[in-house]
């Protein structure tokens, strides 16, 4: 994918502002956008959105500065196509081709360089974000709305263009599998590789993890190098990249297929479609191997409910869906690993340690501190309370008790005085009173919590 330029910019935003005007005055502001990475079922919009369709590129990439002017509703996979052309990435490139950059911004992005560059949010150095007044705002970090957008998932704006770092990369990953028996084995691995950033004096540009069963818990450390033509691993074939993780020690990966690794499985995910079975992969079309054509497919079984029949007619227990991300401060990552094991019982699920540069008020990790995002994805028998989230209510309740904090992708299920507390209810109130007078966009906890 090319750049589209600075004119075809201005008139997209154009047309957005047109869009606004168009909504009637009084009337809730939302995006004319069916498409979506997020787990929380949302009321159906009714009227007319905003017109994003023209804000989908890359405006340019500058390889003289090391950075992107990139338009908001852009996906990963579009701005990686472009920066890669130049031997370029993000700091920080979330594992799903079809999450835009907006969306990691003012939601919560993490992938294997996050243990060095933080989150997505970290490397933007300038975005223009469309109020809840209809105003284009040219923001910057230290700026209150700058501080205040992560994790405000389209309560404060929308972000038309952002202005991000990039970092240079050869075209090769090599990557070293290295499994730990012991819980606390793996944490002090982690604690040495985030403060060294090499082990057993390699160096390690990229670090994740898979836990698959109590006391076997592997990490992947990517080293970015340059191709000397050796073959490299292709997962978007026949091979499922999840279980070279715990059949290999070591692999070759381009950087393009590095990136993209998790995506073409949705991790481990696509095993609940029969996308895993040697016969069903062989038929099954490979540009269908894709995340958002399993996300599309979840939506399709939530609307008619085909899983939740074929369990009442097995007699099993209805199904709670627990799809969630959580951070959990690195010494207690054993004690929540335990605990999970225990009263939720799901497996494999995904370890991606992450360290914050400062402190950003609206998801409060301490700054410099490791943490690990541990995500799981699946649904659990529980029976009628199913619809209650009594699971997804234990989990928010042990991730806080030990100190940490769960994205809001997915269901939440806080009262208001926790979200509040948790999320900084206060400051991210004030800076929408500010920038949003009349109230046109859904707050953050009625999106979150009320699913509105």
């Amino acid at each position: 994918m090319g750049s589209i330029g600075w004119d075809e910019h201005e008139r997209a935003v154009a047309r957005l502002r047109a869009s606004y005007d168009a909504i009637p005055a009084g009337a809730p502001v939302r995006l004319a956008k069916r498409t979506s990475n997020l787990f929380r079922p949302r009321a159906e919009p009714t009227g007319p959105g905003l017109d994003v369709t023209g804000l989908t590129g890359v405006i340019e990439v500058d390889p003289a500065t090391g950075t992107a002017e990139v338009q908001g509703m852009c996906t990963y996979e579009d701005l990686v196509s472009a920066t890669l052309a130049h031997s370029l990435v993000p700091l920080v490139v979330p594992q799903l081709r079809t999450i835009t950059l907006g969306g990691a911004v003012t939601g919560l992005g993490v992938e294997s360089t996050s243990f060095r560059s933080g989150l997505p949010h970290e490397s933007v150095l300038e975005m223009d974000v469309l109020t809840g007044a209809g105003e284009v705002v040219t923001t910057r970090p230290g700026d209150a709305l700058f501080d205040a957008f992560p994790n405000s998932y389209g309560s404060l704006g929308y972000a038309t263009r952002l202005r991000i770092a990039l970092e240079p990369v050869p075209g090769h990953v090599r990557l070293r599998h290295v499994r730990f028996d012991d819980p606390a084995r793996l944490v002090a691995a982690i604690d040495e590789i985030t403060a060294t950033r090499e082990w057993e004096g390699t160096r390690v540009d990229g670090l994740d993890g898979v836990a698959f069963e109590p006391g076997e818990h592997v990490l992947t450390l990517a080293t970015w190098t340059e191709p000397t033509g050796a073959p490299t691993s292709d997962y978007t074939g026949q091979q499922v990249y999840y279980r070279s993780v715990r059949e290999r020690g070591e692999d070759l990966l381009t950087m393009e297929d590095y990136l993209w690794r998790w995506d073409t499985d949705w991790f481990w995910c696509s095993a609940s479609f029969g996308a895993q079975h040697p016969l069903v992969r062989r038929l099954w079309p490979r540009r269908w191997r894709r995340s958002d054509v399993y996300h599309r497919l979840v939506g399709l079984d939530a609307r008619l409910g085909l899983v939740d029949r074929l369990d009442r007619r097995a007699g099993r227990p209805q199904r709670e869906r627990v799809v969630q991300d959580v951070e959990v401060p690195l010494a207690r990552l054993p004690e929540f690993l335990a605990w999970f094991d225990q009263h939720v019982g799901m497996r494999p699920v995904w370890l991606c340690p992450l360290v914050a540069h400062r402190d950003w008020p609206t998801y409060p990790l301490a700054p410099h501190q490791v943490y690990v995002n541990v995500g799981f994805w699946g649904t659990v028998h529980v029976g009628p309370d199913a619809p209650e989230g009594p699971t997804n209510r234990a989990i928010e309740e042990q991730v806080h008790a030990l100190g940490g904090h769960k994205s809001l992708y997915s269901e939440a299920f806080y009262d208001r005085a926790t979200f509040d507390r948790l999320y900084d209810g206060e400051r991210l109130g004030a800076v929408k009173s500010r920038h949003d007078p009349d109230d046109r966009l859904t707050s953050l906890y009625d999106k979150a919590v009320r699913r509105q």
